[in-house]
């Protein structure tokens, strides 16, 4: 059987991925204060990582990034547990926020908060979970 000839599809798939990877990030980061966050970043990243699903096969996709995204979802929830418990342990309600201003080198006066910690756990909560998702589907051939 002849192997298809799917180069335009493999070119354009690895510039949208570039594009959605950029538009995933600009989400989570936007979220502190803007519409956006760790949920939603989460959800474009994994659909970019679905795209190359759809695109390669899925061996190959999981040759080339080797991550058990059980485990991803796993640390990403007790992120956002232990972000929570942080609230706890200062005598304030769980989940309770926490910031300052840093001057950081090449980034100036930066605002630094707990409210990112807890995204990154929703972010790695959420991606494992589509992600995890997907491959038990396609594994149901």
């Amino acid at each position: 059987m002849k192997e298809p000839n799917d180069v335009i599809l493999r070119s354009v798939t690895k510039v949208a991925v570039l594009i959605i990877l950029t538009f995933a990030i600009n989400l989570f980061f936007s979220g502190h204060h803007n519409p956006g966050g760790g949920f939603i970043g989460g959800l474009a990243f994994a659909s970019a990582l679905t795209l190359l699903f759809l695109c390669y096969d899925i061996e190959t996709v999981r040759e080339n990034i080797p991550v058990d995204f059980k485990a991803v979802t796993a640390v990403g929830v007790l992120i956002s547990v232990f972000t929570g418990i942080g609230g706890i342990i200062f005598d304030r309600p769980f989940l309770t926020q926490a910031f300052d201003y840093f001057q950081l080198p090449l980034f100036g006066k930066t605002e630094l908060a707990t409210a990112v910690l807890f995204d990154i756990g929703v972010a790695m909560a959420v991606i494992g979970t589509a992600i995890t998702i997907i491959s038990s589907i396609s594994e149901d051939r």
